[in-house]
C-alpha cells in the first residue's frame, strides 16, 4: 500500500482525502519543524513526502527515501525543497499557489497599518500598567491614507496589496524584474526602479519570492535610501531582509518602523530586533486563517491524489 508521510499534522479536511487511498503517517505536533535528521528518519519508507513550509527537503533527505515518488507542500513557495534533486531521480515536486494571496495582503496590511500607527507600542504600555489618561501627543505615528505605498514584486499578493491600497487612496509605486502592463493599466500602479522606489514611499512592502538575486535585497545600504519616516513591511521571505541591518537602522532611527512576519534564520529571531519597540513581530501569521490554511492543506492532498491517480498534477513546481 501507498506509504504516505506527512511532516507535521494538518487540516483534517485533507486527510481525509487521503486516508482512503494510502497508509497515512503524520509527524508529531509542532513546533518545531522536523530537524534534518528528523526528515530524513520520517522519509525511509516513503512513497509520498506532504510537506509544509520550512522544513528543510534537502538532497540527504531525498536520498534517505529509495521508495520517494512525489513532494507535496501545502506551501506556496518551494524554496525549501531541493527540487533540483528531486528532478534527478524524477520525483515531481508541487506547490500550492494562488491560495492565500488575499489573506497575506490582508496581514501584509495589518502589519503596515500597526507599525505605521505604533499599535504594538501602545498596546505594550496599556498591558503594562502605564496609561493613565489621554493626551494628546502619546504615541504619534504616521497617516496611512493618502500615502505612497512601494511594493516589491508585483505578482498575485503584491496585486492584492495594491488594491487594498486603493481603498486608502495612496499612490502606489512598484518595482519588479518585469514591468506588469496590466497591473499599470487596471491599479495604477507605477513602476520605479528600486532605488527611486525606496527614496520616495513612504511605506514599502516586499512581496518576492527568496532566489539569489533576493536573498538580502534589503540591507543597510537598502534601508539608508529610504525616508527617515519610513515603514518597512515583510511578509514574503525572512532572507530577503538583512535582519541584522534592519534591527541597527530601526535602533539608530535610520526608518521609522517595522512589521515584519518572516526571519532570516526562523524560528529564531535577532535579538536586537526583538529590543526594537518600533517593530511590530508577528510569528509568521500572515496567511494564518482558517479557511485558508484548510484550503493549502487540501490542494496539497489534492495534488497528491491527481499523482496516485496517474493524472496530470494540479500545481507541479514549474
Amino acid at each position: 500500500m501507498t506509504r504516505i508521510v506527512v511532516a507535521r499534522p494538518v487540516p483534517e479536511e485533507a486527510l481525509a482525502l487521503l486516508r482512503p487511498r494510502a497508509d497515512v503517517a503524520v509527524g508529531p505536533e509542532e513546533p518545531p519543524l522536523p530537524s534534518a535528521d528528523e526528515m530524513r528518519a520520517m522519509v525511509r519508507d516513503a512513497d509520498v513526502l506532504y510537506t509544509l513550509p520550512g522544513a528543510r527537503v534537502d538532497a540527504d533527505v531525498i536520498a534517505a527515501a529509495p521508495k520517494l515518488r512525489m513532494i507535496a507542500t501545502l506551501a506556496t513557495g518551494y524554496d525549501s525543497i531541493d527540487v533540483s534533486s528531486a528532478r534527478a531521480r524524477g520525483i515531481p515536486v508541487t506547490y500550492a499557489p494562488g491560495i492565500l494571496d488575499e489573506t497575506t495582503a490582508d496581514g501584509a496590511f495589518g502589519l503596515l497599518i500597526a507599525a505605521a500607527r505604533r499599535f504594538g507600542e501602545s498596546e505594550r504600555y496599556l498591558r503594562g500598567g502605564a496609561f493613565r489618561g489621554w493626551t494628546p501627543f502619546m504615541f504619534l505615528g504616521q497617516d496611512v491614507h493618502h500615502g505612497t505605498l512601494g511594493i516589491v514584486g508585483m505578482g498575485r499578493i503584491g496585486q492584492q496589496v495594491a488594491r487594498r491600497a486603493r481603498g486608502f487612496e495612496m499612490r502606489v509605486l512598484y518595482h519588479d524584474e518585469r514591468r506588469n502592463d496590466r497591473a499599470e493599466r487596471e491599479l495604477g500602479v507605477e513602476y520605479a526602479a528600486l532605488d527611486r522606489l525606496l527614496a520616495e514611499a513612504d511605506f514599502v512592502s516586499l512581496h518576492v519570492p527568496l532566489m539569489p538575486s533576493t536573498r538580502h535585497l534589503i540591507d543597510a545600504a537598502a534601508l539608508r535610501k529610504m525616508k527617515r519616516t519610513a515603514v518597512l513591511v515583510n511578509t514574503a521571505r525572512g532572507p530577503v531582509v538583512d535582519e541584522r541591518a534592519l534591527a541597527e537602522a530601526l535602533r539608530d532611527g535610520v526608518i521609522a518602523a517595522a512589521g515584519i512576519d518572516v526571519y532570516e534564520r526562523e524560528p529564531e529571531v535577532d535579538p536586537l530586533l526583538l529590543q526594537q519597540e518600533n517593530a511590530v513581530l508577528l510569528p509568521h501569521v500572515a496567511s494564518a486563517s482558517g479557511p485558508t490554511r484548510t484550503r493549502m492543506a487540501v490542494r496539497a492532498a489534492e495534488n497528491i491524489l491527481a499523482f496516485l491517480d496517474g493524472k496530470p498534477l494540479l500545481d507541479p513546481v514549474p
